[in-house]
């Protein structure tokens, strides 16, 4: 069984009868590359804080210290994959 985010099991939908599978729900929320949908161009607080291995509060940490620059466009905080990068990039 694979629990996701939210610590919910999700099962691939299978005809009756038939043993269930987990579903791997992030494997399903990824955007596919190279099959004419465009590559990601900015994140949320908690994808960037899986993407670096941190907690999301240290991800809030980085950016109130100025260390991470965000999009404040929207209503929610979007980090840009070339600041995630130049981030890596700088604290190397």
């Amino acid at each position: 069984m694979n629990d996701d985010i939210d610590g919910q099991v999700r099962f691939a939908r299978q005809p009756a009868g038939a043993t269930r599978e987990p579903l791997n729900v992030a494997a399903e929320q990824a955007v596919p590359h190279g099959k004419g949908v465009p590559p990601r161009l900015a994140y949320r607080v908690n994808e960037t804080a899986q993407m670096l291995g941190i907690s999301e509060k240290s991800v809030r940490r980085l950016i109130a210290r100025g260390l991470l620059r965000t999009s404040k466009a929207l209503r929610h905080l979007l980090i840009p994959r070339s600041e995630i990068e130049r981030f890596l990039k700088e604290t190397l």
